[in-house]
């Protein structure tokens, strides 16, 4: 069961007693969440399945999820959709620990924020794009291109390079 209040914490203590490939699934669908110590989080649904191997809690998670991020070419606000999936083994000494270093922790419930919020992160595009098209800025007036079109002079250009341009007339 997963805690009300806190809905990435799970109790997976009961898992811990049954024999080795006993799973159990938590499904969720949060209309918002907030991982601290930054991240806001929109519409977070998916499943993680719990499973007791002899090493520890192999946890198996798909969720989707939206994020408001920022077009890096208009700055205009958007919502990203982002597709995370994960495995997790949450150790139950340290002779079984994997790469991510996670141990079970002895009261039996797991706090996914910390992992989600790794695999969040990598998730999020480094240059986000509202979408392949977004015209950008206007290099003169900052005007967004996707809303309206400017008439600036085009060939008005930096005033520092003028006499190299009259080099390309003759």
């Amino acid at each position: 069961m997963s805690d009300p209040h806190s809905p990435l914490r799970l109790n997976v203590g009961f898992i811990v007693a049954q024999s080795a490939g006993f799973n159990r699934d938590f499904p969720f669908d949060l209309p918002q969440i907030n991982i601290p110590p930054d991240l806001q989080i929109g519409s977070l649904s998916g499943s993680i399945r719990a499973s007791r191997t002899p090493q520890g809690i192999l946890l198996q998670g798909g969720v989707v999820s939206r994020m408001t991020l920022e077009c890096v070419r208009c700055l205009t606000n958007f919502q990203q959709s982002l597709d995370i999936n994960f495995t997790e083994l949450y150790a139950f000494s340290q002779r079984y620990v994997t790469d991510s270093g996670l141990l079970m922790p002895e009261s039996g419930i797991i706090d996914l924020a910390p992992v989600l919020r790794e695999y969040i992160l990598l998730e999020i595009p480094i240059s986000p794009l509202c979408s392949v098209e977004c015209k950008g800025l206007c290099l003169i007036c900052g005007n967004n291109l996707n809303e309206s079109t400017c008439n600036h002079d085009d060939e008005m250009g930096d005033p520092r390079f003028a006499a190299l341009k009259t080099l390309l007339d003759k």
